[in-house]
């Protein structure tokens, strides 16, 4: 926090700096008459009525009393990487929309619906790259008809953590009672490492064009195996892999310099045997022949077993995305 040559604190920003990147340090509470600090850094999303909301990469907001206010300042709005790919938000969300199609879209200003019988919330949901055209609460209500003329629920995918994501939207959706279902990370790497790591039971991997019935049944989240196979082969090179008797799959898509790594499963009775490590080389493998260099994969935040492996790839969170379902 900012210090001046006196010693103080001081609270350098106003309700003029809502959207921007803020820290701010703010008296928790007084133990013994000393007072206990705690620090916040995100985006300042509202400042009403002598409370500031911010929300933090992660996607969490938290609510602070004006009065309780010791420091604040504005920050830069990401720090510069210093190893593995560099990539824009906007750039990867395109790659991400590309690799994971629905079966419909429709635009909406520069927001784009997208529908697929269901199958995911991803290809269930709507990108908001953008503004929609027409006012907000418009907008929404459009997006909810939308959704329920194909008797689905209506979610909006709101990222956060990263230069140019959508706090405020965030921010405005849960004023009016979207609520956050499911929180994942969207994380980057380079690819070289991924297909040089020492994995030999890659060779045992089986890579295809589409996937057969064993993949969809260790994939576990098919319903409707046609719908889900007329979805996963779309996108402009996809593989899919698998270790024999289907005790780990995965799926990737070489899309430019990117290579998309999805659906990365194991049997459970196979699991800390290294074959979703396998699975991801040979994949990453196949991508670097077909010219990528940069890797890409989302994973659930509650997922600890899987954020392990991915920061031993080398994979460092770029954004957050969170999936806001209307009130019902």
């Amino acid at each position: 926090m900012e210090i001046t040559a006196g010693g103080l604190l001081e609270v350098r920003i106003t309700p003029a700096d809502v959207g921007k990147r803020v820290s701010v340090r703010r008296v928790e509470a007084v133990v013994s008459g000393s007072p206990e600090f705690t620090d916040t850094v995100g985006v300042l999303t509202s400042w009403d009525q002598g409370v500031l909301l911010i929300t933090k990469k992660d996607g969490q907001s938290v609510r602070i009393s004006e009065s309780s206010l010791v420091a604040g300042k504005i920050v830069p709005a990401a720090p510069a990487r210093r190893r593995g790919p560099a990539a824009s938000f906007e750039e990867l969300s395109r790659v991400a929309a590309r690799a994971w199609q629905p079966l419909e879209s429709e635009p909406l200003g520069d927001w784009t619906l997208r529908a697929a019988a269901g199958f995911t919330r991803r290809a269930n949901s709507v990108l908001p790259l953008g503004d929609p055209g027409i006012p907000l609460d418009d907008a929404l209500a459009r997006v909810t008809s939308w959704y329920a003329e194909r008797s689905l629920p209506a979610y909006v995918q709101v990222a956060t953590g990263a230069a140019g994501t959508q706090e405020m939207l965030g921010a405005e959706l849960e004023r009016r009672g979207w609520v956050n279902e499911v929180s994942a990370e969207v994380r980057i790497g380079a690819l070289a490492p991924v297909g040089d790591v020492d994995a030999p039971a890659a060779e045992a991997v089986r890579l295809t064009r589409v996937p057969d019935e064993e993949w969809l049944g260790r994939y576990g989240k098919v319903s409707d195996p046609d719908l889900a196979r007329r979805m996963l082969v779309e996108g402009p090179s996809v593989w899919f892999a698998a270790l024999p008797g289907s005790r780990a799959i995965g799926r990737c898509v070489v899309d430019g310099r990117w290579a998309g790594f999805a659906a990365v499963t194991v049997d459970p009775a196979h699991r800390r045997e290294g074959l979703a490590t396998a699975v991801m080389a040979a994949l990453a493998r196949r991508a670097l022949e077909e010219g990528a260099s940069a890797a890409w994969l989302q994973v659930e935040t509650d997922n600890p077993g899987a954020l392990a492996l991915y920061d031993g790839l080398g994979f460092a969170r770029h954004h957050t995305y969170h999936h806001y379902r209307a009130a019902s």
